[in-house]
Order: structure tokens, then C-alpha cells, then sequence
């Protein structure tokens, strides 16, 4: 018997984040006003470095470029939270609660919200479990590591300004000074 692989199915939300009661296809194109959640996990150890990834050569989408720790798409039925933390288990396999987070912060897209959860923590890569059809490397870089790989073209294309903002926003929740300085929270 073949086994039958099913497509990952995706919750399509309205503009104010609603769930429509609809899902579609990974891989399809979404319809005007439809939107999906992505998840983005950005580790950060004790010498102030992320863990960065890097993408399968195989990958459809920036194969070979290196990446943030984790991301990926919640599934349906998936909170962020959910999706996040079984993104982190699949891709790196590592089992972090997440569940009584919130993300640090949102940034929305012409088809979705991108929810970025920041960690404090230090982690031996060498113990790390990567899915091979996901991930191919993973390493620790500094912001100033990071910026010059963008520049260079070995890191996915993002804006130079969320680099700053995810160091600013692991400093502070809120968007002022006021709202308490402290760091991205260790969990364990």
C-alpha cells in the first residue's frame, strides 16, 4: 500500500487576524484578502549571537541561504505559539515551551502576519538534531556577522532594519524606553 502524503494545510485569516473558517493549501496562492500565519524564532546566547540556520539545498524557497533560528507556517488548527514550537522540534529538535508567550512583535506582509518570538539561551549545537530536508548548518553570529552576510548574499534578503529591531526589541517589550528594560526571556 502507498502511503498517501497529505498537502500542509494552512488557517486563512481576515485583515484583523479573524479566522475565516477556511484553510488552504501549502503552495497555493492566497485569495485577495486571505492571510496565513508565519512564525519566526530568533535565539539569542549569552554573547549576545543568534543561531542562525542554514536552509536545504533542496529548498523551493532560498535554498542554501542562511536564516533567522526558526521559521516556518503555523498549521490549521495551530496557535503561533503551536506553530512555533513545533517548527523549533522539527527543524532543530529542540522542545522549548512557548505556550505562555506572546511574540515580541508582529510584522504583517501583503499575505500574512509574521509573529517573532525572541529566547535567551545558551545552546550547544553540536547536540541539535536537524531535519535534513529543512536545515543543512546551524551557527552562532553576531549582529555585525549577520548584516555582512545579508550584504553579501548568503543571508535571506531581509530589511537591514529588522536586524537592529530584533537586538532593540530583545532589550525592551514595548516601543518606548519605558516599558522596562530587560532581556529576551530564558525558557527552558
Amino acid at each position: 500500500m502507498i502511503p498517501v502524503i497529505e498537502k500542509e494545510q494552512w488557517d486563512i485569516y481576515d485583515m484583523h487576524r479573524v479566522k475565516t473558517g477556511r484553510i488552504m493549501n501549502r503552495g497555493e496562492t492566497n485569495r485577495p484578502g486571505d492571510y496565513h500565519i508565519v512564525v519566526h524564532v530568533c535565539i539569542f546566547n549569552s554573547k549576545n549571537e543568534i543561531l542562525i540556520q542554514q536552509r536545504a539545498h533542496c529548498k523551493a524557497g532560498w535554498p542554501d541561504k542562511w536564516d533567522f533560528s526558526m521559521g516556518g507556517h503555523t498549521i490549521a488548527g495551530e496557535t503561533s505559539q503551536q506553530g512555533a514550537m513545533r517548527e523549533l522540534h522539527e527543524e532543530l529538535g529542540l522542545n522549548i515551551n512557548l505556550s505562555r508567550e506572546l511574540p515580541y512583535f508582529t510584522v504583517n506582509f501583503s499575505d500574512g502576519f509574521d509573529d517573532f518570538f525572541l529566547i535567551q539561551k545558551d545552546i550547544d549545537i553540536a547536540a541539535l538534531t536537524l531535519q535534513k530536508e529543512e536545515v543543512q548548518n546551524v551557527a552562532w553570529a553576531s549582529k555585525e556577522n549577520i548584516r555582512a552576510m545579508i550584504q553579501n548574499g548568503t543571508f535571506i534578503d531581509y530589511h537591514d532594519g529588522l536586524l537592529d529591531l530584533l537586538y532593540a526589541m530583545k532589550q525592551c517589550r514595548g516601543t518606548h524606553a519605558s516599558s522596562g528594560t530587560h532581556e529576551a526571556k530564558q525558557v527552558i
